[in-house]
């Protein structure tokens, strides 16, 4: 009998370890101590964007759920990357944990969207990441959270 109990309570123990998460919150920092950086490549372009070099370019904001974001409008980020907006046939965000969303460019390509790096009353939640997508009046799966990337199509 004691055989059993013990037997119960080690795979007990066993599956509770594994139900517990292991993934990391987001941070401003990658694991290498590193700024965080935003990807925009398409075609022969590959341009790596911190949140310093956000900050230098033009700022705009954006509300969504009743928060203001800081940011960049997305069709000046894609200008200073070297795209031609009359070119592009559509936008893919990328997350950090794989979720995508696909934009057509009259979605995004208007001075109301923006790729945010910041609140107006501070950073970015943990939750957001370190750079956020920033539509508003859109639902929410189109506001991407944890943004790495955007991939152009031209």
């Amino acid at each position: 009998m004691k055989r059993h109990i013990f037997f119960t309570l080690i795979l007990s123990l066993i599956m509770l370890c594994a139900c517990t998460s292991t993934s990391q919150p987001a941070t401003q920092d990658n694991a290498s101590g590193a700024a965080a950086s935003l990807v925009i490549s398409g075609g022969e372009i590959r341009k790596s964007y911190t949140r310093a070099d956000l900050e230098a370019l033009p700022v705009s904001q954006a509300v969504f759920k009743d928060v203001t974001y800081k940011g960049i409008t997305v069709s000046a980020l894609l200008q200073d990357a070297g795209f031609d907006l009359s070119k592009v046939k559509a936008i893919k965000a990328v997350a950090q944990d794989g979720f995508t969303v696909n934009y057509d460019p009259s979605q995004v390509l208007v001075d109301e969207v923006i790729v945010a790096y910041a609140r107006v009353d501070g950073d970015l939640t943990k939750e957001d990441g370190s750079f956020r997508m920033v539509l508003p009046g859109a639902e929410g799966k189109l506001n991407l959270r944890m943004l790495v990337e955007l991939q152009i199509i031209q």
